[in-house]
């Protein structure tokens, strides 16, 4: 495990993490700061594995999905983030790993470090250990592992500096899991607001994505009163979404800073009333990963994110 200056980091000072040759930095404290680097992995292995409202129904409904045309449009998505001087950070896809690909889920990036989360679906679990040893191997420093009840990235939004969202369904991430993780943060002087939402929406970031500090992407018919007055208290403007938009992953969009948006290319009424507001959104085709439940937000997990 690389060694970095955990006391340092507890100020809640937000500064991002150096390697040891002082080159690369590492960090993350909003979902809408600079992108710089993030960690995917090839889908070469991908599949729908029945675990979550959309995966059961597309499997029984005999939907299936192609890991050559994932493949070629995972590559794509690449070539997007590569246009727009994102280094991509890339973890060896296994055979018995196929949700590898949503390297969203199974760990997560704070200021600090990268924590190992404790996923739901058991089929999952190994994916923590694989990634941390990947991110290890690049210089990521590690902040540690969740060890009580379960959490899963999809159910985290760092809503910006000083304070995450943690999203608590029950099903994949629990309450119990989800106040180990808020404790993380409230010790190095971050509020953790937990907030309930309706299990068959799977993750909590298929319902809201923060388009940069004062805005989000949102179902408001999903998500609490008492978080929309939050996010209200806040300063939070919402651009709402519809429900059959939140199927098809419509609302799971990654910001990349600087007004730059990632959004399935068959978003098309969300991607027009974007551009409208003054995003530039970058379209890639995904519905290769939508059939399995994952969106645009789900296939990444910033490493580092400079302040916009």
């Amino acid at each position: 495990m690389m060694a970095f200056d955990l006391a340092a980091a507890e100020t809640g000072a937000g500064d991002h993490l150096v390697d040891a040759g002082g080159s690369a930095r590492w960090g993350v404290d909003s979902e809408y700061g600079r992108l710089t680097d993030v960690m995917l992995s090839v889908p070469r292995h991908l599949e729908i594995v029945p675990c979550n409202a959309v995966s059961i129904e597309n499997h029984r409904n005999g939907i299936t999905c192609s890991p050559d045309v994932a493949v070629e449009q995972h590559a794509r998505l690449v070539r997007a983030f590569e246009a727009e001087g994102v280094r991509c950070h890339f973890v060896s896809p296994l055979p018995d790993l196929p949700d590898l690909s949503f390297t969203r889920d199974t760990t997560l990036m704070t200021p600090w470090g990268l924590i190992g989360l404790r996923p739901a679906v058991g089929h999952r679990l190994p994916e923590v250990a694989h990634v941390r040893r990947a991110a290890e191997a690049w210089g990521v420093p590690m902040l540690g592992t969740i060890d009580e009840g379960r959490v899963e990235g999809g159910d985290i939004c760092l809503l910006r500096p000083g304070v995450v969202v943690i999203g608590c369904s029950g099903e994949r991430t629990d309450r119990v899991g989800a106040q180990a993780l808020a404790r993380v943060f409230e010790a190095r002087g971050w509020r953790a607001i937990l907030t309930g939402f309706d299990p068959r929406f799977l993750h909590f970031d298929t319902q809201l994505t923060m388009l940069d500090r004062g805005r989000a992407l949102a179902f408001v018919e999903g998500l609490a009163a008492d978080f929309l007055g939050e996010l209200e208290a806040l300063g939070i403007e919402i651009v709402p979404s519809h429900y059959d938009e939140v199927q098809k992953l419509g609302s799971n969009l990654l910001s990349l800073g600087g007004g730059r948006l990632l959004s399935p290319a068959d978003n098309e009424r969300v991607n027009a009333e974007l551009e409208q507001l003054g995003y530039r959104v970058i379209r890639v085709e995904i519905d290769q990963f939508t059939r399995c439940g994952g969106g645009m937000h789900c296939l990444t997990m910033p490493l580092a994110r400079l302040p916009d």
